[in-house]
């Protein structure tokens, strides 16, 4: 065996050794890139239920709302006419004011469940939450969190693509035999790509809510 049939040997196993410590490394910030993706993607899920949740609930405050208003219209409209008896016209007039603060009172809430509690005053909280009052996170504020966790997501979805790449780089160096220079350029793009998975991870978690 020649000496230069050696160094090519020696340089060619040197190389699979490189591939296979870096395919190692890169699956297992992979490993972990995909962990935190998946518990980002289920606070996503749990946002996108929250704004379809809160958005059935402030439509049917709208629907008692708009109920309200009408019986407020129907009254005012028989008072406006004098069709309620001399005797009887307080208790309209009781039953008017009633409606006003019940309709006064379904916009106030509306209000909070679209924008949140810590959005408003204090004295402004209404709607309560399983008997406890300014915990209300808003329909604005779900989506909100709902497009920053898809976001994140994105970039670690890109960032699990670069590792693969990676680690197909690093296979294939590995399967290659006796022609160093080809290894050694595709440890290198190995390298590269695989930092480029590691900024896109570490970019996507710190976009995560």
């Amino acid at each position: 065996m020649s000496k230069n049939t050696v160094e090519v040997s020696v340089a060619s196993e040197r190389a699979e050794a490189y591939g296979g410590v870096l395919i190692a490394f890169f699956a297992a910030l992979m490993a972990i890139s995909q962990l935190v993706n998946g518990e980002l993607e289920e606070e996503m899920m749990i946002a996108h239920n929250k704004v379809v949740n809160y958005s059935n609930w402030y439509q049917s405050k709208s629907i008692k709302e708009s109920l309200k208003e009408s019986e407020l219209d129907n009254l005012e409209a028989l008072m406006y006419t004098n069709a309620i008896a001399e005797d009887k016209k307080s208790f309209v007039y009781d039953k008017i004011e009633n409606t006003k603060l019940k309709v006064a009172k379904y916009k106030a809430e509306k209000k909070e469940i679209l924008i949140g509690s810590k959005n408003l005053p204090k004295k402004e909280w209404i709607q309560d939450l399983d008997g406890k009052k300014g915990v209300i996170v808003g329909i604005n504020e779900w989506k909100s969190l709902a497009k920053k966790y898809d976001i994140a997501t994105r970039k670690f979805d890109f960032g699990v693509l670069f590792f693969q790449i990676s680690i197909v780089l690093g296979a294939v160096c590995i399967i290659i035999y006796d022609n160093p220079k080809l290894q050694k350029a595709l440890v290198i793009t190995m390298v590269v790509v695989g930092f480029i998975g590691v900024v896109m991870s570490i970019y996507g978690y710190s976009l995560a809510p």
